[in-house]
């Protein structure tokens, strides 16, 4: 006899590319929950064993990703939830982008991504629109982030022919990027195949942040009406289990619903947590941060703090002959606002070393680009002695010698309105105080000048 309800936990977890090991222990951990709840599937997003992205995945990545899906999967033998999880999978010389569906001890069936986009063309094998999965008497139809989207003219419309095939439910594992405002592109996606299908979609997304990029989460779940089913939150881990219950208009769902931000706000958690996964993934003690005068050396120092805690952060002013006071006196006000103490370095000396050794003086130019290019060496250097990331403020020195850029290539209006925004605004899981920490003349002549 079918079942009249069904426990899906969505796992919209942080995976760390390339450590396998700790992927499997989140997925373990978040079965435990799963089970803990009565779940009947538990499922993890694309890619997720192999930590989201593709950018790690080497041949032993690859060996090590099918070894741990196995071993989880003979963990199943205990009777517990399914699991149903992205991986990379190597096949009869083909490796393809795959969920496996794990189950009584081993993997019971795998479907495989249709439609590739560029960066994954290269990578992966294309796989055939597949029918549905059983999983407890439920036939779950799983689509791969691109796949509930044909956008090219060799794309397959997957969700239509899992429909076809006898899916009750459309299950959507993806690892999709942050960009600005594209969360209307896939909430109008699902939408249309949910009205082409007349099935219920979950669409579950990993978050995180890796070498650059930022996965947002934002999962979320529609009926079969189109009502909104589940909203998970944007930019944290959130793991959830939802109770689908079968009516005579086949199933749905009442479970909770996150507000989700938008705009700058959604653009400075995103940031801010590209910062904080960028030195807690690579195992750095925290950042390094050279300051400048203006408002995107206050806001980088803001977003440093909220991403690590000011005990994590070092701001130090390398000031030379071309440091006013009024920078030294802003630096150090700002830092203040944060928690944080500003430290003075003089770097006269370094430039005195460098100048004799020249046969004579630079251009104004040259002599300002040997600062900035000084300027980047001592920062880098004092990175490496406390084994911290080096964080530039203003974008001028980022990519030299490792060193980051804390925000991105943001326009500086941008930042001027960022910085506006925080200091009315805190992020939900920022780990800096609340209330005003950028001095507000800075925003002011940051407007004018822009």
């Amino acid at each position: 006899m079918a079942a009249d309800s069904f426990r899906i936990t969505l796992a919209q977890l942080n995976p760390t590319a390339g450590d396998v090991a700790g992927n499997a222990a989140k997925a373990r951990q978040a079965r435990a929950k799963a089970a803990a709840d009565g779940a009947d599937l538990v499922v993890l997003p694309e890619l997720f064993i192999a930590g989201g992205s593709t950018q790690e995945l080497t041949s032993s990545v690859q060996a090590d990703c099918r070894g741990a899906v196995e071993a989880l999967a003979r963990e199943t033998v205990d009777g517990g939830p399914v699991v149903l999880i992205g991986t990379p999978w190597l096949e009869d010389g083909k490796l393809s982008n795959a969920c496996a569906l794990l189950d009584a001890g081993r993997v019971t069936a795998t479907r495989f991504k249709t439609n590739l986009p560029g960066d994954q063309k290269r990578l992966f094998a294309r796989g055939p629109a597949a029918g549905p999965i059983s999983v407890r008497g439920v036939r779950i139809g799983v689509a791969i982030g691109e796949d509930i989207w044909p956008e090219q003219p060799s794309d397959d419309n997957v969700v239509e022919t899992l429909a076809e095939t006898g899916a009750e439910l459309i299950m959507v594992a993806a690892a999709a990027r942050y960009i600005r405002g594209d969360g209307d592109r896939r909430l109008s996606a699902a939408v249309a195949r949910v009205t082409e299908s007349d099935l219920p979609l979950l669409w579950l997304n990993q978050t995180g942040g890796y070498d650059g990029e930022v996965f947002d989460g934002a999962s979320f779940a529609l009926n079969a009406d189109l009502s909104i089913a589940a909203q998970l939150p944007g930019f944290v881990e959130h793991v959830t289990t939802l109770t689908w219950r079968r009516g005579d208009d086949g199933w749905q769902c009442s479970g909770p619903v996150a507000e989700l931000i938008e705009g700058d706000e959604a653009d400075y958690a995103a940031l801010m947590l590209r910062l904080r996964d960028r030195v807690g993934k690579a195992g750095f003690r925290g950042a390094i941060m050279g300051l400048e005068a203006g408002t995107e050396s206050a806001l980088s120092l803001a977003l440093a703090v909220d991403a690590l805690g000011a005990d994590k952060i070092r701001a130090v002013l390398l000031s030379g002959p071309d440091t006013p006071q009024r920078l030294r006196d802003e630096a150090i006000a700002s830092a203040a606002l944060l928690g944080v103490a500003a430290e003075i370095m003089p770097i006269a000396a370094a430039i005195e070393g460098v100048e004799t050794i020249l046969p004579g003086p630079l251009p104004v130019d040259a002599h300002r680009d040997l600062l900035v290019r000084l300027r980047s060496t001592l920062l880098a250097a004092l990175a490496n002695q406390s084994g911290a990331l080096a964080v530039d403020v203003s974008g001028g020195i980022a990519g030299r010698s490792g060193i980051v850029a804390a925000l991105g290539d943001i326009a500086p209006a941008q930042a001027a309105r960022l910085a506006a925004l925080r200091n009315h605004w805190t992020p939900a899981d920022a780990r800096g105080p609340s209330g005003e920490v950028i001095l507000p003349d800075l925003i002011a002549r940051a407007e004018i000048e822009g």
